[in-house]
């Protein structure tokens, strides 16, 4: 096998073995605890501009295959695990995700100390860094990491948004056919859903819930939203900071009151600055499978899954018109919001999963009745 080196800025360096392409990509380290749901996490267009660390000690045992893909391609800019699997053993597996991931030139280290890596990306914070198959320089690699951009200020959705409008119409499909998901519901409300980074499950629960949907790019105007006459209005998921997504939530800021909004992480970040709120980044970020959050409306405690690193300040809320509705255990950030008289909502975790618990489904209920109340 060949060497690998990831080189982190503040000099912390891992040598390793490659998989994937025989490459050198940069970008901000994070890490994700979730223990299966690998390939839609490399899918997933919110990692764009990061480096993943999968926490789960062997990755790539079930192949990749097209019914778990979030998006077109993937979008991680690097992989690193502790035991990469070469062998593929899984009935629905259609390549090996290292043939996957080389395709997109997604480099993949492996044979590092996570737990190790893990524990210092918490005490430090994420940082950035360079995942390299072609140079074993590491001082070289250090100076590289130091010189790329930093998360914080960049704005990515822009980037990885459609750049035309277009229908979706697929539902979610049962994996198996021990798997009940249930008749999707007869199509009776239309809801236009920015895309900011959408997730393609986003996308099939809402059909699933009884929605026809228009996705339209990152930058469409409140004026263009309205002439599409939706019952509703999406925000959805997507990389980056929200802080440069002014633009967006200035539009956003027009259609509230005029129609129904949910929002979800980036789409939820952009409805609190719509709102006059700020955004702050977090020191690690939530990413992973099991974050308990605390629906204070109902006193139920959900387990999440989560992909973010900024997060909504409440402070910056405590005059507005605005309810704080989910509470993370974990550190206490703000996990929803809801708006005390427009009907609006949302949150920053990720109730349609994929990878994760269902626990939040509700929420996509919640928006039905919110588009009927206000329909009827």
């Amino acid at each position: 096998m060949n060497p690998a080196i990831l080189a982190l800025e503040d000099g912390t360096v891992f040598a390793g073995r490659a998989f994937g392409a025989q490459t050198e990509r940069s970008g901000e380290v994070v890490f994700n605890t979730s223990i299966t749901g690998y390939q839609e996490i490399f899918s997933d267009p919110s990692y764009s501009g990061q480096i993943v660390v999968l926490t789960y000690p062997q990755i790539g045992n079930y192949g990749a295959n097209e019914g778990d893909m979030e998006s077109s391609k993937p979008y991680i800019e690097g992989l690193a695990v502790r035991d990469f699997s070469p062998i593929v053993s899984n009935w629905r597996s259609e390549s090996p995700a290292d043939r996957y991931l080389a395709g997109a030139n997604v480099p993949i280290i492996d044979s590092i100390d996570t737990r190790k890596l893990v524990r210092h990306l918490r005490t430090r914070g994420v940082m950035r860094g360079v995942l390299s198959s072609l140079s074993t320089n590491a001082a070289e690699l250090v100076d590289k990491a130091k010189a790329s951009p930093s998360m914080a200020g960049l704005d990515l959705a822009t980037r990885v948004s459609t750049p035309e409008r277009y229908r979706w119409t697929s539902p979610v499909e049962p994996v198996s056919p021990s798997e009940r998901i249930g008749k999707s519901r007869p199509a009776e409300y239309h809801v236009v859903a920015f895309d900011f980074g959408i997730k393609r499950n986003i996308l099939r629960r809402l059909v699933t819930s009884g929605c026809h949907v228009t996705v339209v790019p990152a930058h469409t105007s409140a004026e263009d939203v309205m002439a599409l006459r939706p019952d509703g209005v999406f925000l959805s998921n997507g990389p980056g900071d929200p802080e440069p997504l002014q633009a967006q939530a200035a539009e956003v800021r027009q259609l509230i009151g005029k129609t129904p909004i949910f929002g979800i992480c980036l789409g939820h970040q952009v409805l609190g600055l719509a709102l006059g709120g700020k955004t702050y980044k977090l020191k690690f970020g939530h990413r992973g499978g099991n974050h308990p959050v605390l629906n204070k409306r109902s006193g139920r405690v959900e387990i999440t899954a989560q992909n973010h690193g900024f997060a909504v300040d409440p402070d910056s809320l405590a005059d507005s018109a605005v309810e704080i509705t989910h509470i993370n255990l974990n550190d206490q950030t703000v996990e929803g919001l809801r708006h005390k008289s427009a009907p609006l909502f949302c949150v920053q975790y990720h109730p349609e999963a994929a990878p994760g618990p269902h626990d939040s489904l509700y929420l996509f209920d919640e928006f039905i009745d919110l588009m009927k109340g206000v329909k009827r």
